[in-house]
């Protein structure tokens, strides 16, 4: 056998027949571990003896305009199933569209619930973030209003970790490997060159609000590696002038300077750095304004005034989509939050999104509960000021501590021809 198989199958399921059919679809960034969620889903449901399991083609907008298909024509066997827990991005397509309040557009709800009247639907299941679940609470609450019995059941999934009242989220884990290795391998790029005046180079990490992200660079850190000199959350305030300062001084003691920054770091006066670029602004259905652009305009403000050599490396898609560096925590613990949902809503649960809840760092432990998704939906969370140090300039043990979990154990891919195999099926767009 080319892999480890990570299904774990509930005998004691075996004759439990679901009497309504399944929904899932998927929302929002992908992660490397969106697909194992959608496995737990897919996977649970059959067990239940659910008639059909279908999923949404680009998430809630795609089935507003009724693109869906039935999954159980496309995972027909136990490799399928590992062959998606494996396979990065979202398998279903994914989309950012906000559902209007229901006040507001009662058309749209009224079209959503004839589609899934129509397909017998009984438990939806929506994998995603924050405005995923923003999603599962109005559907939630439309169906309670009118007396209709499908029951919505959110997942968690986001590379951020910024998601209320779960330990962590399921992706977070593989996307802080990937940029923990990353960094360590900048950093031994970075010690064998020598520049005259020295040589700067910035990682630009995703993270909006929350700097989960560009915190896991320090686990670059060991026996065989310093770590990254500098980390910049967007928790707490960042100044330029401080920041080129400290470059300085620290090429006044080595020949090279790694640095760590989140893509949505601010000024004190609250705008982004990457707003200091020329550059086109795009903003999402959520009013999200796409960020990118801090390391570069820090490594040109570095080289104009100190001119040393620089260099800005944005991880950008890398850090969502490198599931060949995918933690086997996070898949086995995203394909369980998917189960979860499933067992949840067939047993009657409604407006609530599945949580981890960490028992035990040493030996590590986490299980599964359930939160109201009222008090999820449009809340984030950040790293704790006191996991950061007193400058802002890096981060402490206790966030060492909080992630290394997360990372441990690797998924070994299906190697076909030297590259890996994932399942894959074509698109309508």
């Amino acid at each position: 056998m080319l892999f480890t198989q990570l299904t774990v199958t509930n005998k004691s399921l075996e004759g439990y027949h679901m009497k309504g059919n399944v929904i899932v679809g998927q929302s929002g960034g992908p992660t490397a571990a969106i697909n194992s969620s959608l496995a737990g889903v897919f996977r649970t449901a059959i067990d239940r003896g659910a008639p059909k399991v279908y999923g949404m083609l680009h998430g809630i907008e795609g089935l507003l305009n009724e693109k869906y298909i039935d999954l159980s024509e496309h995972i027909q066997t136990d490799l399928d199933v590992e062959l998606l827990k494996r396979t990065p991005a979202a398998y279903l397509g994914s989309c950012r569209y906000k559902l209007p309040e229901i006040h507001e557009n009662i058309e749209s709800y009224e079209k959503i619930f004839e589609i899934l009247d129509k397909l017998n639907i009984e438990c939806f299941i929506y994998i995603g973030g924050n405005d995923s679940m923003d999603t599962i609470k109005k559907l939630s609450d439309y169906a309670i209003i009118k007396g209709y019995p499908t029951k919505f059941v959110g997942v968690p999934k986001t590379i951020d970790n910024d998601l209320a009242l779960t330990d962590h989220t399921p992706g977070y884990g593989s996307a802080a490997k990937y940029i923990g290795t990353s960094t360590k391998e900048i950093i031994q790029d970075s010690s064998a060159l020598v520049y005259s005046k020295g040589l700067v180079t910035i990682i630009e990490v995703m993270g909006r609000n929350a700097g989960w992200l560009t915190g896991s660079a320090a686990l670059s850190e060991g026996e065989d590696c310093e770590g990254p000199d500098l980390i910049y959350l967007p928790e707490v305030a960042f100044d330029i002038e401080d920041f080129l300062e400290r470059v300085k001084n620290l090429l006044k003691k080595k020949s090279f300077v790694v640095a760590a920054v989140s893509e949505g770091i601010r000024l004190e006066d609250g705008r982004y750095v990457c707003e200091l670029t020329d550059g086109v602004e795009f903003v999402d259905a959520f009013g999200h304004k796409q960020l990118t652009g801090t390391a570069n305009y820090l490594a040109r403000r570095l080289a104009q005034e100190i001119g040393c050599k620089t260099r800005s490396i944005e991880l950008s898609s890398l850090q969502r989509a490198a599931s060949h560096l995918a933690s086997r925590i996070d898949i086995l613990e995203a394909f369980q939050v998917g189960g979860a949902a499933v067992k949840a809503a067939d047993e009657g649960d409604t407006g609530e999104m599945v949580i981890l809840k960490r028992i035990s760092d040493d030996p590590y432990q986490c299980t599964t509960e359930l939160r109201n998704v009222h008090k999820v939906s449009n809340v984030e969370k950040t790293v704790p000021r006191d996991w950061i140090n007193k400058d802002g300039t890096y981060v402490t043990e206790e966030f060492i501590s909080y992630v290394r979990p997360l990372i441990q154990g690797d998924v070994s891919p299906v190697m076909v021809d030297g590259i890996p195999r994932y399942l894959y099926h074509k698109k309508n767009n």
